[in-house]
């Protein structure tokens, strides 16, 4: 049987303009995903008094996003799978980048709430199929780190879309359209298709290895060229073709834990997350703050994302990353619940840039750690599924939040916030696999070799 070797041939490659390009690419998808996944959230205050909207209005339309983010996610491994990562990194950007410019054009709440569901459904399939696509190309030394490196990139488009909403929104009874035209902007990733190559890891699994080393072959030819002579990969390792990973794998022992793990995980940060950036402006507003200066406070505070990221590239390949996520979920818990209970305009902006910083340092080690509890048959599946029911999980969230801020006023929100944020941590802590010395050992088999 022909084998083409791809991991060990790819784990041996020095970062190159190749890795460099990849990168930029993902980010590119990073960048207006996170745009655009807070965009009501943004608009939600001025469509409260334009549309005479309540809060429950605006829990609904928040929860039923979440079942598309679910539906996308379960539907990206199907796609990753049949049709290849980089096709389905392409198609599911498309998606989501067309359904928030038809939202440019709603007319009421309900037409605006279909283009967020398939909004969302568009967002979380790219963020699935961008995971195992970054896990796949980059060599496991250093995958967890450029991972971070996409997410700090991508992260900017947060802050930088609360501050083009802060500057809009309140122009004019139609200007916080613009708003999701800017979301829409992530289409312009077909610019980078020519030069994204398929993942080799993926045409090996199938079977094709032809077309695997073939793809191989032209990444190593150009970083040979960059970069001088390669070093001898690894001997081969068979792998059983799979075209198709039927959702009753993942009940199989060895994929079952890691499934239901990783399910905690992203139900945890989902509505942990969520429950915090996608109400802190209203619930700010609803307690005062004119709809000017929530949206500008919370637009502040995003701009400890990107460094939460860079943070995260720091520790993510140093460090166990299992360890990381608890250390990292135990500090947002902490700082999310003394946002919550101040009103403090500094200390609001201190607290919510420090959540923002662990946040996103967290979401960047998860999107590393994820797929690498799975082997490559199981990847794609595991990670959609058990991403998908985080996101599932959160269409409950928006209507918990509206109901203990009804019933039991602003801190109350804050104190489900940070108790979500530290099941997850004892959940990490208790039942959380280490991955640090299977990429040690892989690393460490590249670096005994010599070039022939």
């Amino acid at each position: 049987m022909q084998h083409s070797n791809a991991l060990n041939r790819l784990d041996r490659l020095p970062v190159s303009r190749f890795h460099k390009v990849t990168l930029l690419a993902v980010a590119f998808a990073y960048f207006f995903e996170f745009a655009d996944i807070n965009s009501f959230a943004t608009t939600a205050p001025k469509l409260i008094r334009l549309w005479g909207l309540t809060v429950d209005q605006v829990a609904y339309v928040t929860s039923l996003s979440f079942v598309g983010m679910f539906i996308g996610a379960v539907v990206a491994g199907s796609i990753a799978d049949r049709w290849g990562r980089k096709r389905a990194l392409i198609w599911t950007t498309l998606f989501f980048g067309v359904s928030s410019f038809a939202a440019v054009f709603s007319w009421d709440l309900v037409s605006l709430g279909v283009f967020r569901v398939l909004t969302s459904a568009g967002l979380s399939a790219m963020t699935v199929v961008g995971v195992v696509y970054v896990n796949e190309m980059y060599p496991s030394a250093i995958r967890g780190k450029y991972q971070a490196y996409a997410i700090a990139i991508g992260i900017c488009g947060t802050p930088v879309t609360n501050l083009i909403a802060s500057a809009v929104v309140p122009l004019n009874d139609w200007s916080w359209r613009l708003v999701y035209l800017w979301g829409s902007l992530g289409v312009l990733l077909v610019l980078f298709s020519g030069r994204l190559k398929e993942s080799p890891r993926w045409l090996e699994s199938r079977g094709e290895h032809a077309a695997a080393d073939a793809v191989l072959r032209e990444i190593e030819t150009a970083v040979a060229a960059e970069k001088g002579p390669l070093p001898e990969p690894a001997p081969p390792v068979a792998e059983t073709p799979s075209t198709k990973a039927p959702l009753r794998l993942l009940l199989q022992k060895k994929y079952l834990l890691p499934t239901l793990l990783l399910s905690v995980l992203w139900m945890t940060q989902t509505i942990g997350f969520f429950g915090y950036s996608s109400w802190a402006p209203t619930l700010l507003a609803k307690e005062g703050f004119s709809v000017e200066k929530s949206v500008f406070y919370v637009a502040l505070t995003t701009v400890g994302a990107p460094l939460g990221c860079y943070l995260a590239s720091l520790v993510t390949d140093r460090f166990e990353r299992k360890w990381c996520l608890v250390a990292f979920g135990t500090v947002i818990a902490v700082c999310g619940l003394l946002y919550g209970l101040t009103f403090d305009p500094v200390l609001i902006i201190v607290f919510g840039f420090l959540v923002n910083l662990f946040e996103r340092g967290y979401t960047a080690l998860a999107y590393a750690y994820s797929p690498e509890l799975f082997d490559t048959r199981a990847r794609s599946l595991g990670t959609s599924v058990s991403y998908g029911l985080g996101r599932l999980s959160n269409a409950a969230g928006p209507l918990i939040v509206a109901a203990l801020y009804t019933g039991h006023g602003y801190r109350s929100v804050f104190y489900f916030i940070a108790g979500t944020w530290l099941v997850g941590a004892v959940t990490l802590a208790a039942f959380g696999t280490r991955t640090r010395a299977a990429r040690l050992s892989d690393a460490e088999s590249q670096r005994v070799r010599v070039p022939a």
